[in-house]
């Protein structure tokens, strides 16, 4: 089977390259700026959508007027990309998967993306890699890039320039080993198994809170725009991205333990967006223990679960293994023994005993063991839509027998 693949990489550029590297981001922003306002004045004026061959007329106009002659410097696949983006960022939209396209602000995300592998040279012994209108740049080589380039993508972050290549290769297909196992994701524990195993919480954000939050005091007290503003906040960047890079780190290395070692793996739908929203409530309606449910919010989208079942859904499916979802409620309220519901099941955060049948067991073990039992249902009873981020909706079978829980 094809497996597409990134491998992501820190650049070396030197002084020029570096500058051609953020007037090539700046072009890509303003093509998709003008073209998202050209876009919103069509539509005001009554007209269609614009699609992308027509816009694509409008860029090498853009290109050869005289007001944005500087465009022509950029090579001109990575602004074509930007269109797509744009087109792609619409059809998310009507879609309803996706909040209505934005500008894009100078600063943020910086990126552009060369999508013909005949322009793009890889020499993996040499550790750099020929760009048009960029020459040949040195990366940082850590690893093989496995397969034959499609896309690179060249992107800012923190001060520094990072490139990810993309690429297709032949591989065979997987064979899933181990036994199916249930996850039960929290914040004091990150992730427990059905088996009794589990992986701690990593509280990236919470280890670096307090050198944060100092960071952002002192940024609050420059002068906004000034020189020593700009490198207070770019110290506050790179907080910010070793909290992400070390979050980033752990869930790669526990989604990879876990789908080498169970063939079928199931989790809960949690919405997360739901789970996180704030209490504050309205001003006709203030909302209660704000405080507390902030403190909460900020715990659940530290363990980064959204990302977590990401990783694992394509790492089971490159290793032949499968990832299914399972319905929420009553997970760690439900007796795995006598299926004794009720709240007084889970008197303490930890603590399992049943009061119809006495069993006794820890929470988390108890709600990852409810986790597997419907799981096995879910694919037992054949579920029409088992995509996670969805409620489960299961079916009976021919005997009428599966239920839903």
């Amino acid at each position: 089977m094809k497996r597409l693949q990134a491998f992501k990489f820190e650049l070396r550029p030197n002084g020029e390259q570096r500058r051609q590297m953020r007037r090539y981001a700046g072009c890509c922003r303003f093509v998709y700026n003008q073209a998202l306002a050209l876009q919103r004045a069509h539509y005001e004026a009554g007209g269609p959508f614009i699609g992308y061959v027509a816009m694509a007329k409008r860029l090498t106009a853009w290109r050869h007027s005289t007001e944005s002659a500087w465009l022509k410097e950029a090579p001109v696949h990575p602004l074509q990309q930007k269109l797509k983006d744009l087109e792609r960022a619409y059809q998310n939209f009507f879609s309803r998967r996706a909040r209505f396209p934005r500008f894009k602000k100078k600063g943020v995300w910086e990126s552009f993306r060369y999508p013909d592998p005949k322009q793009i040279k890889l020499e993996q012994g040499n550790s750099r890699l020929f760009l048009p209108k960029l020459g040949w740049l040195h990366y940082r080589n850590s690893r093989e890039v496995l397969g034959a380039v499609r896309t690179v993508t060249v992107s800012q972050s923190c001060g520094k320039w990072f490139v990810s290549i993309q690429t297709q290769r032949e591989v065979e297909p997987g064979i899933a080993q181990g036994a199916p196992v249930g996850i039960d994701v929290g914040i004091a524990r990150f992730a427990t198994l059905s088996d009794g195993s589990g992986f701690a919480a990593l509280n990236a954000f919470k280890a670096q809170a307090q050198r944060l939050a100092r960071a952002q005091r002192t940024l609050s007290r420059k002068v906004k725009f000034s020189s020593n503003w700009r490198k207070q906040q770019s110290r506050v960047q790179r907080i910010h991205a070793r909290i992400g890079h070390a979050r980033r780190d752990y869930l790669h290395k526990t989604s990879t333990t876990i789908s080498k070692n169970h063939a079928m793996v199931c989790m809960e739908d949690l919405q997360v967006k739901n789970m996180s929203k704030s209490a504050k409530g309205t001003v006709d309606k203030p909302g209660q223990h704000v405080r507390a449910k902030s403190g909460l919010n900020r715990a659940i989208l530290d363990q980064g679960w959204s990302e977590f079942r990401r990783q694992l859904a394509y790492k089971l499916s490159w290793r032949g293994g499968i990832l299914i979802g399972v319905p929420a409620h009553n997970s760690s309220r439900l007796c795995p023994l006598c299926e004794h519901v009720a709240a007084e099941n889970r008197l303490t955060q930890a603590a399992f005993k049943c009061v119809a049948c006495g069993y006794e067991n820890n929470a988390d073990v108890v709600g990852a063991m409810n986790i597997l039992a419907r799981g096995h249902r879910v694919l037992a009873c054949r579920e029409a839509s088992s995509g996670l981020g969805r409620e489960a909706k299961t079916k009976p079978d021919e005997a009428g027998t599966c239920r839903r829980d």
